[in-house]
């Protein structure tokens, strides 16, 4: 009351104020009074007037509390004729329920979906109401309600009944789509019936606390779970064959998977969506229901014991094909959806076990292959004919083309997986091409061993030890071949000059054992240069060149640069075997006519030898290497021996690789150089000697004089007493 004075104050206090601005306004206050009590009596009057209604209503309805309570048996009376009202009207349906029952019994026999669930409707709807009366009236009273469950019993059997077909008719939605549409329809339109009702009945729930029984059925939660049954199924059921009955089967299995995805989600878009209300967001649904059960499929397939060319299937599939235009990519499904939302099919640790799985199967394999291929070739070397050449009349054998075949088809299935897989396949190959190179380099030395054991044997040696050599240059080109094509990585690109080294090496080696077959053939000719024979008249020389020429006609059969490289290193050899023999001393000039007829003769066959190389392609150093020959002859034919230290000088000058036993062994052969001369030229030479840089081939440099020893001086002496 206080508080309520004070706001009266201060309102009249503001009104005052209000009322007094201007000085004129003083000479109103007695006006501006008399109005303000006239306000206040008429607002008396009033009050007094509330006050007395006041009075008389609350007179009235302590007078009304004992009629209000005297009411309590109209009330329930009220309620009792609801409920009579209630049962009076379900009474023709509750008659009704066994022959409503049958006809629902015989709609859903009949597929007629949508009447039938106007019967259920119709049978539930009597039931609730029954039972919601009866909760209202009393709702512990369990033996009515129980009464009346009993009654309707068949109710929830025609209800579970419907729902069966309903999801029977999901289960086949693919074939329904197409053949019958409208059943489709039908079902999803009795789902939402029923959700709606659901709604209902769960709100009144809450109001009254009352709830139907078997409320809420939840049948639209219902429809997803059934069509990811469904779809499940029909990508488990997609294995036809077994690795028993078909080696392919994986890749069968794949294949159809793929066409029944990719058919059976354009046929969702173009038919079944048609079918489902928008918010079903049917397609979608479905995209993720296939997705999941082929993740599902292919996590069950990984696990298995997969072999390497199933793993590649499996992996190329997974990785490539499943998001590629051919299946979930696809032009008619694509917007529709964003396949790059989706979940990967595999986990990333399982792809890494398979790529483990099939890096070490692989391995295994490529091994076994390479040692079985080259056991084949070693078969081919002993045959009686000639190998096959190439279409440059190379000599070759089927080697490289089987080894580099297994390396190509395995790249081309790693590349089908992904851009690091193959680099690894890659490095793999050529890891494993590294050991094979090693094994095939000890198949050729035993094959040179077991033919000079019998060099009748093999009956082509020298064609197949050429072919094994042109197989190096086609390995090696093979190799670059495959790193262009399967690797983007330069450093890959330049690496592996392992390979390359060894590749040359067992090259060279082949080379170095034909040159070996042919100075086997020539050792007896070689032997008689620089003998009495050979000063007398020897056809040695002749026969070296006819012999080198034959060999070379099959050694035209070898690639470049091997080809070049053997036929120099091959003039190199005959001119060192030439200048040996002139060291070891088989002959002493006796006289200036034998010094003149010998270095004629030698200059002679020095320029047969150049004709003959220059003629096989020898390159630019056959004049120099000839050239030797020449310059030891000049030695010999020189007629001043004054002369023979500036001789000696200008042979030292060319070849510069001779050292002081050559030139003793030299003089001693020419056989007029006193024993002061020698040593006047050895010691001037050693003065000035003129140092061997090493730029060009020795000549000298791998030839040894034969040492005197105390037998070998008997020996001498035995028979110079004799004679």
């Amino acid at each position: 009351m206080e508080e309520t004075s004070r706001e009266a104050v201060a309102t009249a206090v503001q009104r005052v104020a209000g009322m007094l601005q201007r000085s004129d306004q003083l000479e109103k206050v007695e006006q501006y009074r008399r109005r303000e009590a006239r306000k206040k009596a008429s607002v008396e009057a009033r009050l007094k007037d509330i006050q007395s209604s006041l009075a008389d209503v609350s007179k009235d309805w302590r007078q009304s509390i004992n009629t209000i309570e005297n009411l309590k048996d109209v009330k329930d009376a009220v309620v009792q004729h609801s409920q009579l009202a209630s049962a009076v009207e379900n009474l023709k349906n509750i008659f009704s329920v066994p022959e409503i029952v049958e006809e629902t019994q015989q709609l859903i026999e009949q597929a007629e979906l949508l009447q039938a669930h106007r019967k259920l409707i119709e049978l539930e709807s009597s039931r609730d109401d029954l039972m919601y009366e009866q909760y209202r009236m009393d709702s512990k009273n369990t033996s009515d309600m129980h009464l009346i469950s009993i009654y309707f019993e068949d109710v929830q059997r025609l209800s579970d009944e419907l729902a069966k077909q309903l999801w029977m008719v999901l289960q086949r939605a693919m074939v329904t789509v197409r053949r019958d549409p409208t059943m489709l329809v039908s079902v999803i339109r009795v789902i939402e019936r029923e959700e709606n009702i659901d709604r209902r009945m769960v709100d009144r729930k809450k109001q009254t606390g009352f709830i139907p029984p078997g409320r809420p059925k939840r049948w639209k939660d219902r429809i997803f779970e059934v069509l990811e049954g469904t779809v499940s199924t029909r990508i488990e059921g997609t294995q036809a064959v077994t690795r028993e009955a078909d080696k392919m089967w994986l890749v069968r299995l794949l294949e159809i998977t793929r066409k029944y995805v990719l058919d059976d989600l354009i046929i969702v878009k173009n038919l079944m969506v048609q079918c489902f209300p928008p918010h079903y967001n049917t397609f979608n649904r479905f995209f993720s229901l296939y997705h999941n059960a082929v993740s599902t499929r292919v996590k069950e397939l990984a696990s298995e014991d997969l072999e390497a060319n199933e793993i590649v299937s499996m992996l190329t599939w997974v990785l490539n094909t499943y998001k590629s235009a051919e299946m979930m990519g696809h032009p008619d499904l694509i917007a529709e959806c964003d396949i790059n939302q989706l979940e990967p099919l595999l986990p990333q640790d399982v792809v890494d076990d398979l790529l483990s799985k099939y890096v070490q199967t692989f391995t295994s394999n490529i091994t076994g292959w390479l040692r079985k291929a080259l056991e084949t070739d070693k078969k081919d070397w002993q045959k009686e004919t000639e190998p096959e050449a190439d279409q440059d009349g190379y000599y070759q054998t089927t080697l490289p083309a089987i080894v580099f075949q297994m390396f190509e088809q395995n790249l081309q299935v790693a590349a089908q997986i992904d851009g690091e897989f193959k680099e690894q396949v890659l490095k793999l190959c050529l890891k494993q091409m590294n050991s094979f190179l090693i094994r095939y380099r000890e198949e050729a030395v035993a094959y040179k061993e077991e033919h000079l054991r019998d060099r009748q044997l093999p009956q082509c040696y020298v064609q197949y030890m050429i072919a094994i050599i042109n197989n190096c240059q086609t390995f090696k080109e093979s190799i670059n071949s495959l790193k262009r094509k399967y690797s983007q990585s330069s450093e890959l690109i330049d690496s592996d000059t392992t390979i390359e080294r060894t590749l040359n090496e067992v090259a060279k080696e082949g080379c170095q054992f034909l040159l070996d077959e042919v100075f086997l053939d020539l050792e007896h000719h070689l032997n008689e240069l620089l003998t009495r024979k050979w000063l007398t008249g020897s056809h040695a020389v002749d026969t070296i060149c006819v012999t080198v020429e034959d060999y070379f006609n099959d050694f035209n059969k070898i690639k470049k640069p091997f080809n070049q490289e053997m036929t120099s290193e091959a003039l190199r050899r005959v001119v060192v075997d030439y200048i040996k023999a002139v060291i070891q001393k088989r002959i002493t000039f006796r006289n200036a006519d034998e010094r003149r007829e010998g270095a004629e003769r030698m200059i002679k066959e020095a320029d047969q030898f150049k004709f003959l190389f220059r003629k096989l392609a020898s390159g630019e150093d056959t004049d120099r290497l000839c050239g030797a020959i020449v310059a030891v002859a000049e030695v010999f034919k020189l007629t001043d021996p004054t002369l023979l230290f500036l001789e000696v000088t200008t042979l030292v000058s060319k070849y510069p690789d001779i050292r002081e036993e050559h030139i003793q062994a030299l003089l001693t052969v020419r056989g007029d150089a006193s024993r002061e001369m020698r040593q006047m030229i050895i010691g001037t030479l050693s003065e000035n000697k003129v140092s061997y840089g090493g730029v060009t081939q020795p000549i000298f440099k791998d030839i040894s004089v034969p040492t005197i020893t105390m037998t070998t001086m008997t020996s001498m002496a035995t028979a110079k007493l004799l004679k």
